[in-house]
């Protein structure tokens, strides 16, 4: 069965908080990419590939967020992935910082924030699996 029954108002948080928050991923990330000059100017030392996956995550953000509303069994697998990936990209991060590489501060908390925000939403959507 691809939808899951059970599943109350945590999975409609979850869902609703992650759709927003992929949302706000796009635009934030769409200024940053393809902004005018003030836009590119203020993210200052913006690490390129941390950048590109928090665009390119937002999409995938959106999908979890309206699956999980749906109640689609796949939403929750996405939701993994997506804290799963988070989690590797925080950690390229911290091996371009440990060598070196310019950084913002602010991309250390952003990151972490996306890490806790969607590993909360993989377990709140995984726990509503369970027969």
């Amino acid at each position: 069965m691809n939808t899951i029954l059970r599943g109350g108002w945590g999975l409609k948080a979850a869902g609703a908080i992650g759709l927003v928050f992929g949302l706000l991923t796009i635009f934030s990330g769409g200024m940053a990419l393809f902004g005018g000059e003030a836009a590119r100017a203020a993210v200052g030392n913006a690490v390129p590939f941390v950048l590109w996956f928090n665009f390119i995550a937002g999409f995938f953000y959106v999908l979890a967020g309206m699956g999980l509303l749906l109640k689609r069994r796949s939403a929750v697998w996405l939701s993994v992935a997506i804290a799963v990936a988070t989690a590797l990209v925080l950690a390229a991060f911290g091996l371009h910082v440990a060598g070196g590489g310019l950084y913002e501060m602010r991309t250390v908390g952003a990151m972490l924030l996306r890490l806790a925000v969607w590993t909360t939403i993989a377990t709140v959507s995984w726990r509503s699996m369970r027969p």
